[in-house]
């Protein structure tokens, strides 16, 4: 099948993530309900390695491809944390925590790569090995160098 197709049958689902996402935005580093969210789908999906508390709150998974050893590893990123905003849109999936928003869209960039994950781990049709980092505390925390100062780069081996 197609990988446009494939995707397009995500959709209400990788929609839904994003929705519920919205509905419980967390801050800088206290993201544990959303990096419980995607830990339990990287799991889920059957992803070969799933490791938590990079960086503080981040999350990594390691999927290996067809061909995992080529040697080749790509590192697949996105935030998870929301901004200090009370949220005025009246939608159904609006903000339920007072003062807080996904503004920046981070839910939707996390939704976007749970996505690509669930495609990558049951298709495996690529070379080499992806993790899907998913960092905390973009919007000024510095959760990407939390997470490299872990040894992000060189404990996954990504080029």
């Amino acid at each position: 099948m197609p990988t446009i197709n494939r995707f397009a049958d995500f959709h209400d689902e990788i929609t839904a993530w994003r929705r519920d996402m919205h509905e419980h935005p967390e801050l800088l580093y206290e993201v544990h309900r959303t990096a419980g969210l995607v830990e339990e789908k990287l799991k889920e999906f059957g992803v070969d390695e799933v490791a938590t508390g990079i960086g503080r709150t981040g999350v990594v998974g390691v999927i290996k491809g067809r061909n995992s050893d080529s040697g080749r590893v790509i590192g697949l990123r996105a935030d998870m944390d929301a901004l200090p905003i009370h949220e005025m849109t009246n939608r159904e999936y609006a903000s339920k925590t007072d003062g807080v928003m996904h503004a920046c869209g981070h839910d939707g960039h996390t939704a976007m790569l749970l996505g690509a994950a669930k495609y990558l781990a049951e298709t495996r049709n690529f070379d080499g090995t992806a993790v899907i980092i998913f960092q905390p505390a973009e919007e000024g925390g510095a959760g990407g160098k939390a997470m490299v100062d872990d040894g992000l780069i060189e404990n996954f081996k990504i080029d």
